[in-house]
């Protein structure tokens, strides 16, 4: 029985992720049919007040997003939790961050670039859709499962041992090391109508994953992985261009987080 709730509890984790990530197409691209988007949505009283509730949203998210993410958490989280959840619970807990956001951002007046409906305007959000495939298909280049706490659940209702994972520094991950944020920076900002409220929104959240992606992830990852130092000479951060020193084949552990 356990095990079955295991199991239940790590489905019920990817299907409020698999949503939120839905919205979060929706949510940036501010399509109608959806009640909330980073330029519609509850309208603050003032300017400051929705920069300051919109900078602690993101606030929020990013705290959680990287606090979560380090070893003295998770080694925290799995002294009293199963470690088999463990993947599962950030997941949930990154969701309902998310979903927050989405729930109580504030737009902001003023645009700053209108491309109309011509074909600047479709070339604008198929490049924002080509961000949103990378995204995706990033996380089944390495393990789509594992990555959102699927394999974990599934792997413990079977009564199996976990092994992390270990990939080939295939695909994206030849052009660049962390082609999933690759995929964020493009699709948040390429939009053919960039609000003051939009650009607040992809301005802070591409200065996360900068900082977050040089200062944590990559910290954890050669401490974890030491050939991740030579991989990390020899591969662009996020910007496929330009090219360093062409790099010889190696097994590594790409992100995760």
């Amino acid at each position: 029985m356990r095990n079955a709730l295991i199991l239940l509890y790590g489905l019920l984790c990817y299907a409020v992720f698999f949503l939120a990530f839905l919205y979060a197409i929706a949510f940036v691209a501010d399509v109608s049919f959806v009640p909330h988007t980073v330029n519609r949505g509850f309208v603050a009283a003032s300017v400051s007040q929705a920069v300051v509730i919109d900078a602690v949203l993101l606030g929020i998210f990013a705290i959680q997003h990287s606090g979560m993410a380090r070893r003295g958490f998770k080694k925290w989280l799995t002294g009293w939790m199963s470690p088999s959840i463990e993947r599962s619970t950030y997941v949930l807990t990154s969701s309902l961050a998310l979903i927050l956001l989405y729930w109580l951002w504030r737009p902001l007046p003023g645009v700053i670039w209108d491309v109309g409906r011509g074909w600047a305007w479709w070339l604008l959000y198929g490049l924002s859709a080509f961000g949103w495939l990378i995204v995706l298909s990033s996380t089944f280049v390495i393990n789509h499962f594992d990555l959102f706490g699927l394999r974990q659940v599934w792997l413990r209702a079977r009564g199996a041992a976990y092994t992390p994972p270990e990939f080939v520094d295939s695909f994206y991950y030849r052009i660049v090391r962390h082609p999933l944020m690759l995929g964020f920076v493009i699709a948040f900002w390429a939009t053919p109508r960039m609000t003051a409220g939009h650009f607040l929104f992809a301005i802070a959240t591409t200065s996360y994953i900068l900082i977050a992606v040089r200062l944590l992830e990559e910290r954890d990852l050669i401490a974890a992985h030491p050939e991740y130092q030579d991989y990390r000479r020899e591969v662009p951060m996020i910007c496929p261009w330009p090219r360093p020193a062409r790099r010889t084949e190696r097994n590594f552990i790409p992100s995760r987080r």
